[in-house]
C-alpha cells in the first residue's frame, strides 16, 4: 500500500542557491499565469468586438463582482473593485488547486539528509501559511496605504495621539487591532485551505474511487466562502480606514 504523505509546511521542489522554489510558490505561479492569460484573451475579445462564450463569461463574472463591491462601498467602488478582485480570484483559484487530480500522487523524489523522500509537485497556494501571510500583508498595507491616500497624515492620528493618556491608549489598541487583522487573516485562511486538503488526501486514501466527491463538493464550497471573506473583511477595512470619522 502507497505511504500516506501529509506536511504542514510547503515542500521545496528545486533550490537556486540559498533559495528554495516549492511546491506551493508553483502552484500560485500558475494561478498568476493563468489569470493573466485569461484577462489578456478577455482584453483582445473586447477589443475585436468578439462576442463568445468566453467573452460573456468573463464579462458576466466582473459585473457580478462589481455590483457587489458596489454594494459595501458604493462611493468607491470603482476605485476598490481592482484590488478586491484581485485578492477573490487569486485566493480562489490558489484554494481550489487541492482539488487538482494527482495531488499527493504526483512529485519527485528527492534525496534528504541522505534518505530518499517523496515531494509532491503540487500543493495549493493558500495550504502553505507564507502565501496567507504575503496576501495578508499586502491586503493590510493596503488598507494603511488607502487610508492615507484619503486623508492625509491625520489618518495616522488614530495609533498615534499623545493629546492625552487616554487617546494614546486608544491609539495603541489600534495597533494591536490591525496585527491581530493580519494574524486572523493569516491563520483563517491557512487552516480552512490546509484541513481541508488534508481531509481530501485522507479520504482519497482510505477510499480512492468515489468516497472523496461529497468531500471535493465541500471544499469547492469552502474555497469560495474563504475568499469571499477574504476579500470582503479587505475592502470593508478599507472602506473604514477612507472614511472621514473613526469609532
Amino acid at each position: 500500500m502507497a505511504e500516506l504523505h501529509i506536511s504542514i509546511s510547503a515542500e521545496p521542489i528545486f533550490n537556486l542557491g540559498h533559495f528554495e522554489f516549492t511546491n506551493s510558490m508553483l502552484v500560485s505561479l500558475l494561478v498568476s499565469a493563468g489569470l493573466s492569460l485569461v484577462a489578456i484573451r478577455f482584453y483582445q475579445h473586447l477589443k475585436q468586438n468578439k462576442k463568445s462564450n468566453f467573452a460573456l463569461f468573463v464579462a458576466t463574472v466582473i459585473e457580478s463582482l462589481y455590483e457587489f463591491v458596489q454594494s459595501v462601498t458604493p462611493h468607491h467602488a470603482g476605485k476598490f473593485f481592482p484590488l478586491f478582485t484581485t485578492i477573490f480570484l487569486f485566493v480562489i483559484f490558489g484554494s481550489w488547486a487541492e482539488l487538482l487530480p494527482g495531488l499527493d500522487t504526483i512529485g519527485l523524489i528527492k534525496v534528504v539528509n541522505g534518505q530518499e523522500r517523496f515531494v509532491p509537485l503540487l500543493r495549493a497556494a493558500t495550504a502553505d501559511v507564507h502565501t496567507t501571510l504575503a496576501i495578508a500583508i499586502f491586503a493590510m498595507a493596503s488598507v494603511q496605504i488607502y487610508g492615507y491616500k484619503y486623508q492625509g497624515i491625520s489618518y495616522f492620528k488614530k495609533f498615534f495621539n499623545l493629546t492625552n493618556p487616554i487617546n494614546f491608549f486608544v491609539g495603541f489598541l489600534e495597533i494591536i487591532a490591525e496585527f491581530s487583522r493580519l494574524i486572523s487573516f493569516t491563520f483563517r485562511l491557512f487552516g480552512n485551505i490546509f484541513a481541508g486538503e488534508v481531509l481530501l488526501i485522507v479520504i482519497a486514501f482510505l477510499l480512492p474511487l468515489f468516497g472523496p466527491l461529497p468531500f471535493v463538493a465541500l471544499e469547492i464550497f469552502v474555497g469560495f466562502i474563504q475568499a469571499l471573506v477574504f476579500a470582503m473583511l479587505t475592502l470593508v477595512f478599507i472602506n473604514i480606514a477612507v472614511s472621514s470619522e473613526h469609532h
